[in-house]
């Protein structure tokens, strides 16, 4: 099967080959601006296919509230505001993406949910957080984050430095299936075309490995398989404690 699989991919690579092209020379730039409708559009399903693995994993947010204050979270990653729905109230919640044009989905998700108190939006990459201080959250959440950014161990080190001690990140993310599945198969041969439609996202990371080999003090992590597009099926969710 191992063969074929790789002779599969290696065809839809090659059927591919001008979406690479393009984007080389920068002409898919304005899937930028179209990605965040997609995504907006395809929270409401996720979110409603989701819920009770999503509500189950925030309740743990209460065990991570500071002695005097409120709950200071940042979201890396957070896309149209799908989460938001999900924190407690009187959250102060810092936003970061790398794509820009999210700004207007997550003003009419921060109207929706006026049970939190907006900081800022930060225009920046889960690598790369300079603008947020070290020790200066309570909780980071990424949610299907980790399948596109570029360096899963940057995102993961970058985020231990921003919580405080005792601090945790929270993790929902989609992973590569186990080996012996025909979804394993066709996540790496739908893998080449699949990126360019995700906007860089990948469907054959072990991102549960990552997160092991983080350094956290404890790690509360379970494999579970939602009834999501069998290609994005295998999820891990959870969160570590700095």
């Amino acid at each position: 099967m191992t063969f074929l699989m790789h002779a599969c991919a290696f065809f839809v690579k090659c059927i591919t080959l001008p979406l690479y092209v393009a984007e080389t020379v920068g002409l898919l730039s304005f899937y930028k601006r179209v990605f965040p409708f997609i995504v907006s559009r395809c929270a409401a399903s996720y979110n409603d296919k989701m819920n009770d693995k999503k509500r189950e994993l925030f309740r743990s947010l209460s065990k991570f509230y500071p002695k005097n204050g409120p709950l200071r979270i940042l979201e890396v990653g957070c896309g149209s505001g799908a989460n938001f729905e999900y924190y407690p109230t009187g959250c102060k919640l810092t936003c970061t993406d790398p794509n820009p044009h999210f700004r207007s989905y997550l003003e009419k998700s921060m109207a929706k949910n006026d049970h939190l108190v907006y900081d800022s939006f930060v225009v920046a990459s889960g690598e790369n957080l300079q603008g947020v201080e070290d020790n200066s959250v309570d909780v980071v959440v990424c949610t299907l984050v980790l399948c596109s950014v570029k360096n899963v161990h940057k995102v993961l080190e970058e985020s231990k430095r921003v919580l405080r001690p005792g601090g945790a990140f929270f993790f929902m993310e989609h992973v590569v299936s186990d080996p012996s599945s025909w979804i394993y198969f066709f996540q790496h041969v739908l893998q080449p075309l699949w990126y360019y439609f995700g906007d860089g996202c990948e469907t054959t990371r072990a991102t549960w490995k990552d997160l092991e080999a983080a350094g956290f003090s404890d790690l509360q992590l379970r494999h579970i398989h939602p009834p999501l597009f069998f290609m994005v099926r295998p999820h891990i969710v959870g969160y570590a404690v700095k």
